[in-house]
């Protein structure tokens, strides 16, 4: 299934072109977002092409950085970062769940800080690439259930969205989507 809307510009881009009553054109520049692309389903693991068209893009030449906020195994973090095809970045969490079984995180409060610690980490590093404009498009993969499991604030997520200065499109995966996050979205998937 898929939803399509045309939320393609931010509400500060009224206005573009006046002309001045002396017959001068003053022109303002557009602040241009790609749009926000939201992949869900009942399952993890089910985004393969999503890393695919990453990996395409990146060879294109565009500027890509997926950033998987559940995965682990690597021990990667920010520090870590791994680059395929000289533009994409790929980053997971130094610590994650994946790494331990649910009763080893459950039963030791400091592996559970540490790996929210490392989650948090990631994400202001998503923060940044988002507000900074020098990325072409962003793979949030997994951030719904970093919200869901309130590492990783709603609202900081819905006003960095709405914020972002990216000429690309941001795509988020995950499950249990908040309403208000899939009402930004110009384009819902649902996977199954």
């Amino acid at each position: 299934m898929v939803i399509s809307s045309s939320n393609n510009y931010s509400k500060s881009n009224i206005d573009v072109l006046k002309i001045s009553p002396d017959n001068k054109i003053n022109i303002k520049r557009i602040k241009q977002n790609g749009q926000i692309h939201i992949y869900q389903s009942s399952f993890r693991g089910s985004y393969p092409s999503i890393i695919r068209d990453s990996l395409r893009n990146a060879a294109l030449g565009r500027k890509v950085l997926l950033a998987q906020f559940m995965k682990g195994g690597v021990k990667q973090g920010i520090e870590n970062a791994v680059n395929l095809c000289g533009n994409l970045t790929w980053l997971r969490s130094s610590h994650s769940f994946d790494q331990y079984n649910h009763e080893e995180i459950e039963n030791d409060k400091n592996l559970k800080k540490s790996i929210h610690e490392s989650i948090y980490e990631l994400w202001n590093f998503c923060r940044k690439a988002l507000l900074s404009g020098e990325t072409d498009q962003i793979i949030l993969d997994e951030i719904f259930l970093a919200v869901e499991m309130k590492i990783i604030d709603k609202d900081d997520l819905i006003s960095t969205l709405e914020n972002r200065f990216i000429s690309g499109d941001v795509i988020l995966t995950g499950t249990g989507i908040p309403k208000d996050l899939l009402l930004m979205a110009n384009q819902i998937t649902e996977l199954r």
